[in-house]
């Protein structure tokens, strides 16, 4: 018998399928890229109420793409099954991969909360809908990559790539992300700001600091615009997004010792940008001040993810409306936070929704959710799929 099934906590939490499922998930080690089974177990399940799967190994990761019906709008659930490192072992008060269910009922392990809970939470969803309406209209989805917490590259961006490129119609999506923040279904990220990242290197002339003369200090060369880059308004936001942000993550410079003028000056930054500015315009402006201040430079950057906004549609209404009525309360919308791989989905053209457990403890060590809350978010789902295909 496994430590999770020694560890739960009553009868009535043990004939959960939902919560069974997630513990089964969260058993097993799968820190980026290693899917380490996940995926066959959920393959598994789908396969025994008819979806047809498409494995997808791209560049050594593992994802699937999953397809139930055969006519009508199409709504994929989307999630991931790897999870970032634990951290040290010794600061959680359960070891991170034997998942339990502590005296106060929180499903306590890497993943409970991003977001195994939530893949456990569709599969049950889709299997007693398809129970209920086995002849459903409308076509349910799964695409489920093992390269989320990564690079996510040979993930979910590269399974949209072979939907785009086979022209596979995609009109909806539930990202499995967790979205909500004081209380389960309180919150739906209906869209998220663009990321946008740049590394700046500022060459000069490495010298003694007692001849200052001989040398050319990058830092001091690159403090004035820095300055301008920090305090620049690059647009006011709007009704959806709050304003662009820029942020400096990391400088390097120097070669440790004190008396050394440095020789090149390193700086990443970001931008968590609106839909007021594109990323053409950001690069633009950005190397526009650069030249103006005469800097040797190199600027490489990276396009994390475009902005993109679910403003209104079918999607939107049906889960708000499942959420309201599974939990009494209308969930707020937001595009705050970091990125997701609805980025890469909404390139489609798909209405995006991101709707999951509370978001409090990811990454976190002794990460953990309410464990009632797996079999209320599988609910929602479900009330969402009824309202739309039903």
């Amino acid at each position: 018998m496994s430590q999770a099934s020694r560890t739960i906590a009553s009868p009535s939490t043990a004939r959960s399928a939902t919560l069974a499922l997630a513990l089964e998930l969260l058993e097993r080690p799968s820190v980026t890229p290693d899917d380490h089974g996940c995926q066959a177990l959920m393959i598994e399940r789908l396969e025994r109420i008819g979806f047809e799967i498409e494995r997808m190994t791209i560049g050594g990761i593992e994802n699937f793409w999953a397809t139930r019906g055969q006519h009508g709008p199409l709504l994929a659930f989307a999630g991931h099954t790897d999870v970032v490192p634990s951290g040290p072992e010794r600061e959680w008060d359960h070891p991170p991969f034997e998942p339990i269910i502590d005296d106060n009922g929180f499903l306590c392990g890497r993943g409970a909360a991003d977001m195994k809970g939530s893949l456990a939470a569709m599969v049950t969803a889709a299997e007693r809908f398809v129970a209920a309406h086995p002849d459903h209209h409308g076509r349910i989805a799964f695409v489920i990559t093992a390269d989320e917490e990564g690079p996510a590259i040979h993930g979910t961006r590269a399974v949209v790539e072979r939907l785009r490129e086979r022209h596979e119609p995609l009109d909806y999506c539930i990202v499995g992300e967790p979205s909500s923040t004081r209380y389960l279904g309180d919150v739906i990220k209906n869209g998220r700001r663009g990321s946008l990242g740049g590394v700046l290197r500022v060459r000069g002339i490495q010298g003694h600091v007692a001849y200052p003369h001989l040398a050319r200090n990058p830092i001091h060369q690159a403090l004035p615009v820095l300055s301008e880059l920090v305090n620049e308004p690059w647009d006011a936001g709007n009704d959806f997004f709050p304003a662009t942000s820029f942020q400096i993550s990391n400088l390097y410079a120097g070669t440790g010792a004190t008396n050394v003028v440095p020789g090149e000056l390193e700086v990443t930054f970001n931008f968590r940008y609106s839909s007021e500015v594109t990323q053409t315009q950001l690069r633009e402006r950005v190397e526009h001040k650069l030249a103006a201040h005469g800097l040797d430079y190199q600027l490489d950057w990276t396009l994390n993810g475009e902005p993109f906004l679910t403003a209104a549609g079918e999607l939107l209404e049906a889960a708000q409306n499942a959420c309201e009525t599974i939990t009494g309360h209308r969930p707020m919308l937001s595009t705050s936070g970091g990125t997701s791989d609805g980025r890469f989905i909404a390139t489609l053209g798909t209405q995006v929704i991101e709707l999951g457990p509370v978001n409090a403890t990811i990454h976190q060590v002794n990460e953990r959710i309410r464990a009632d809350d797996l079999d209320t978010l599988s609910r929602i789902y479900e009330a969402t799929l009824e309202r739309l295909f039903a």
